[in-house]
């Protein structure tokens, strides 16, 4: 069984279709808690240290083989939290990042929430030290996306990002910070490759449950 810790259940439908299309027989626990990411924002990613843990801990105690953190915001405090669980946590946005770097030294994060930049940009920088490749990292915010997102207008919002993702220019790669935005990644127009994390994150769940 693969565990997800979930920042909005929105989520929820979404891995539950990917699984479906890509890991079919892969088990999935869904771990949904909404405060974790609006007290990361007031207060910090590290403000949900131990509540992050504490989620991490149910997971195992209910069968987990894995767990795989949805949330660019605190996937970092995940990883973190992670260490002596006993079972592999993993970030959703790592191989989002890896293959990012693997496609050139421009890259474009892109986000709807100011505080995912920060994390996600540190994700990449730190990747590209891994792969010894140098990596240049801008940002973007799209504006607006986060509240029709909230607002439960998931078209909106993924229309909203595409459209500022198309302005981008001299760029190897983009990258959408958060899971929310993928459904952007099928309406942009750039020639430049626009990266989403979902399903890269979910193989990669998948692997560790399978290895474990």
């Amino acid at each position: 069984m693969l565990a997800l810790l979930h920042t909005s259940p929105a989520h929820v439908p979404v891995f539950d279709a990917l699984r479906d299309e890509d890991q079919q027989g892969l088990e999935l626990r869904h771990f949904v808690d909404e405060e974790l990411l609006a007290r990361a924002r007031r207060e910090g990613p590290e403000a949900v240290t131990d509540a992050v843990r504490d989620v991490l801990e149910e997971a195992v105690a209910e069968g987990a083989r894995a767990v795989l953190c949805t949330c660019s915001t605190i996937g970092a405090v995940a990883e973190s939290a992670g260490v002596g669980v006993g079972v592999p946590v993993l970030r959703i946005d790592r191989p989002m990042a890896a293959a990012a770097v693997a496609a050139g030294t421009r890259v474009v994060v892109a986000a709807t929430l100011e505080s995912t930049l920060g994390p996600t940009v540190a994700l990449v920088e730190e990747e590209a030290r891994r792969s010894g490749r140098p990596v240049a990292v801008r940002t973007l915010l799209v504006e607006g996306a986060w509240a029709r997102f909230e607002a439960g207008d998931t078209e909106g919002c993924a229309r909203l990002v595409a459209d500022v993702v198309d302005t981008v220019t001299a760029a190897d790669a983009i990258v959408l910070a958060q899971g929310s935005m993928a459904d952007a990644q099928h309406l942009t127009t750039t020639p430049v490759p626009v990266l989403s994390s979902p399903r890269l994150g979910l193989a990669a769940g998948a692997r560790a449950v399978r290895v474990g």
